[in-house]
């Protein structure tokens, strides 16, 4: 039986799968890429595995993560979906590494798309402060 169950697809009683997303456009030519996430839960639907592959990938097999967030865009609605995912196995030092990345990706990203670097330096402050402070709380516990 498949039901819609927080944005994911239930395949099985454990394995979730999101909803495979394409296409991803290359620059060098029109080409279509499927990426699939699929997520492991147990009994009481926490995340245990997250796995994912890309089609045209440099990488074969399936890869594995810890943690992951995806973010659309409606432009019709001008809102945006967020799924925000980790496993029992996420650790807090790690979790500080994970949003500081991903905080200067998306400041690098913001640069490419808008040239305001007055707002991208903004983003890259507040991501070097916010782990700063993570490790100092490490520290402390």
């Amino acid at each position: 039986m498949i039901e819609h169950t927080n944005g994911l697809i239930e395949m099985t009683p454990k394995l979730y799968r999101l909803l495979t997303f394409a296409p991803i456009i290359i620059l060098s030519g029109m080409q279509k890429s499927t990426i699939t996430i699929d997520v492991t839960l147990d009994p009481n639907k926490m995340v245990q595995e997250i796995s994912w592959n890309a089609s045209g990938s440099a990488a074969d097999d399936t890869q594995k993560a810890k943690a992951m967030m995806l973010a659309l865009w409606d432009g019709q609605e001008k809102s945006a979906m967020h799924i925000e995912l980790w496993t029992k196995e996420m650790m807090v030092d790690e979790m500080g590494d994970f949003f500081y990345q991903t905080l200067m990706t998306m400041a690098n990203t913001y640069n490419r798309a808008t040239k305001q670097t007055a707002l991208v330096q903004d983003i890259q402050k507040f991501a070097e402060d916010f782990y700063k402070k993570s490790r100092e709380l490490l520290q402390k516990s």
